[in-house]
């Protein structure tokens, strides 16, 4: 019986072993294992790890990976803790997590919880417990210092994602004092001074840093923001209709709103709606992360747009660094201010 027979037969009662694929491929064992764990390499394979993958495609073969993990004490497995993941822009950036992870050899264990930290605390501590290698940290609140110092994760390699704190983690994340710079900039621009802003939730460093860079534009200026025009709200629509309803319904209204994200804006476009305000003629509006839909809405949103999945990418990226024993830093991506309808005149 010649090999590929002997293959064939053997092949239907069992997965076929590294050394009957290396024989077949005309390869030491090693040159299969070698190539059969790594991913493709940045120049292309070569015709013999070719012909492995080949052969191995072909015999059905799956790599034992709890086996290699046993041998490597690694899982070749991320951890990602997101909250909100039917957000469009955290969804983005997982996309932009999990393309980069798949790319690097890795596979990605993702727990979206409740955004609130007993819930950020469990799901870190599920992660921990399936060996993951390294922990990407979407939604920390702020201070984080103590929840992160209490975490049962002994050396294992993390890093920040998004919102971040001071907590001696490196981060990336999308410039957000920049953005909210931007957003003050462009209000500023067009004349209008009588501004409120939706800025979040307080324990959220995106909110912390849109807000901070707005007010620096409009101090730069001469301009104060009223405290009385500071509404908090979470980051859904329905937080955008409740803290529009307070700004709005007042006669003494302002004349421009930022809101920290878009989804916060859809929801004072419907208050606004409501009560018969004109957008941008009666109140102008700027949002941020310029989510697809925005470009598209009745009145197009001016927003600030933030590279979600490049913020993703870029954390995985990072915290494979840190993973082999690197020091990396910390990274605000860059933003931009995209004007649209709701700020025209």
């Amino acid at each position: 019986m010649n090999l590929p027979d002997r293959l064939t037969r053997t092949s239907g009662r069992r997965p076929p072993t590294l050394r009957e694929i290396a024989e077949r491929a005309g390869v030491h064992v090693s040159t299969a294992s070698r190539v059969l764990r790594q991913p493709e390499p940045a120049d292309g394979w070569s015709e013999a790890a070719r012909r492995v993958r080949e052969v191995a495609t072909e015999l059905g073969y799956q790599p034992n990976l709890w086996a290699a993990s046993l041998r490597t004490r690694k899982t070749t497995t991320l951890g990602v803790v997101m909250p909100r993941l039917t957000d469009g822009v955290v969804a983005t950036m997982f996309q932009g997590i999990e393309e980069t992870a798949t790319q690097a050899g890795y596979s990605v264990l993702l727990s979206s919880p409740p955004d609130d930290l007993d819930a950020q605390r469990r799901s870190i501590e599920f992660l921990v417990s399936r060996q993951v290698d390294g922990l990407l940290l979407s939604s920390l609140h702020s201070p984080g210092r103590e929840f992160v110092d209490s975490l049962p994760v002994g050396e294992l390699p993390m890093l920040q994602l998004n919102r971040h704190t001071d907590v001696g983690l490196p981060f990336v994340s999308g410039d957000d004092h920049r953005g909210g710079y931007l957003a003050g900039q462009h209000l500023l621009d067009l004349g209008y001074t009588e501004i409120a802003v939706i800025a979040g939730p307080d324990y959220a460093s995106t909110s912390q840093n849109r807000l901070a860079g707005f007010r620096g534009a409009l101090a730069e200026r001469g301009v104060t923001l009223d405290p009385a025009r500071i509404v908090h709200s979470d980051f859904e629509v329905s937080g955008g209709v409740a803290a529009a309803r307070t700004l709005l319904e007042p006669e003494s209204r302002p004349k421009a709103i930022f809101a920290v994200s878009d989804t916060i804006a859809i929801g004072v476009l419907g208050v606004a709606r409501d009560l018969g305000l004109h957008i941008p003629e009666d109140l102008a509006l700027v949002g941020y992360n310029d989510i697809p839909v925005v470009a598209q809405l009745p009145v197009p949103l001016t927003t600030i747009r933030s590279p979600a999945r490049q913020i993703g990418a870029t954390g995985v990226g990072h915290l494979l660094s840190v993973m082999a024993g690197n020091e990396v830093e910390s990274l605000a991506l860059p933003v931009e201010l995209v004007e649209r309808a709701s700020t025209r005149r």
